[in-house]
């Protein structure tokens, strides 16, 4: 019998990711953020078409099982990397991006599993001219964007994948077999990314980075935070790692769109959950007592931004607020 699975990585530069005096193509028009992408994956290659992404690492692979033994198997997939399209009046300049080559080791065989793995990524086509701290002191080439990825076949049929790395910057969202966003990751470090990802701080040299990821918003927070990024500019407001956003106890009406970085949710004193980008917070103190439920302390550096009321009427808070008993579920 023959089992098959696969686990895609798909990478985009979130609105207003990009940092410092690097920024300034964006925000003259130059060049562009990406659109959050869509909740399912059907077709990989249309998305390399449409330029919907800035790279993906597609892993796929399969066992033959005999008698309840791995007879078989092998590895198939690879990276695809899109293209930076500066605008430059009228017309539009098309600069092709530069792939690493994939890295692919030998698979982890054993009586009951194999585990593939799989790392891919590249850079931009445009440099990045820039001092940084280490030699050389002045990186012209754009740093080393990329995801490492592992995805287990068990003699049973069941597999599981696992995010074991990625660059801090841009995001990265991940697809399970089905197509399915399952994962997805909770920062984008950009200055700690164009300042460290390149030379030997790359899988291309001797490193990997651990990759923070957490769980996938609810369909509804997403199609709130595109509306509240789309129209208009929000009021944000950035934390610092160890500040609170919001205090258990305290009255407070104001929601907030999480944009980037992880918060714990805290109920009295205890760690409960973790949320990220795209999360929509303070809606349970709008619909029941008026006080916070929880505290949201920041575990990164994060960014935030006030969602008008007029973007969820309350039985929309109420949806939101069904997946966000923590403290009941605890």
């Amino acid at each position: 019998m023959k089992f098959e699975s696969s686990v895609t990585a798909v990478s985009w530069i979130p609105f207003e990711a990009v940092k410092g005096f690097l920024a300034m193509p964006f925000d003259m028009g130059l060049a562009h953020y990406d659109e959050p992408l869509p909740a399912r994956l059907e077709n990989l290659d249309d998305w390399h078409k449409q330029d919907l992404f800035r790279e993906a690492n597609e892993l796929r692979g399969w066992i033959e099982v005999e008698h309840g033994k791995i007879t078989g198997y092998g590895q198939s997939g690879s990276g695809r990397i899109g293209v930076t399209r500066l605008k430059l009046g009228p017309k539009s300049v098309t600069v092709k991006a530069k792939a690493m080559p994939d890295i692919r080791p030998e698979p982890e065989v054993t009586d009951t599993y194999v585990r593939f793995k799989q790392t891919c990524g590249g850079r931009t086509g445009v440099p990045a001219p820039r001092p940084v701290s280490r030699k050389p002191f002045l990186q012209i080439d754009s740093a080393v964007a990329w995801t490492t990825l592992s995805l287990t076949i068990h003699s049973d049929g069941r597999s599981e994948y696992e995010l074991c790395g990625a660059s801090a910057f841009p995001r990265h969202w991940i697809y399970d077999h089905s197509g399915k966003l399952v994962k997805e990751t909770g920062l984008t470090d950009f200055a700690t990314w164009i300042n460290d990802a390149f030379g030997e701080r790359t899988p291309w040299g001797a490193y990997d980075s651990p990759a923070l990821v957490k769980q996938v918003e609810t369909e509804l927070e997403r199609e709130l935070s595109q509306l509240v990024i789309s129209n208009g500019k929000p009021k944000r407001r950035s934390l610092a790692k160890g500040k609170t956003l919001i205090e258990q106890g305290q009255p407070g009406d104001d929601l907030y769109l999480v944009l980037d970085g992880m918060f714990a949710v805290e109920v009295d004193g205890k760690q409960v959950a973790e949320i990220g980008p795209g999360a929509i917070v303070g809606e349970r103190a709008i619909l029941e007592s008026g006080n916070r439920t929880a505290t949201l302390r920041a575990l990164t550096p994060c960014r935030v931004a006030s969602v008008p009321r007029r973007y969820a009427d309350g039985k929309e808070l109420i949806d939101i607020a069904a997946g966000h008993r923590r403290e009941e579920a605890r």
